[in-house]
């Protein structure tokens, strides 16, 4: 990965669905029921998704993990 593209994704305020099933060790799918259920704050934008990054840091501590 490039340096600007590693600086983009430090800087960037939403994760993906992918992102969210990385960070967590699940399936896409999986991921996606977490996103409908309204576990944390997202936007559908055509065919995308982005994910508050506050929002799901936020819905991720409190389970003290």
């Amino acid at each position: 990965m490039e340096q600007k593209e590693k600086e983009l994704q430090l800087q960037t305020r939403a994760y993906t669905v992918e992102e969210i099933a990385t960070i967590l060790h699940i399936g896409r799918s999986s991921a996606y029921t977490l996103v409908k259920k309204g576990c944390f704050k997202s936007v559908r934008i055509g065919t995308a998704i982005p994910i508050s990054r506050k929002s799901f840091d936020e819905w991720l501590d409190q389970f003290d993990l």
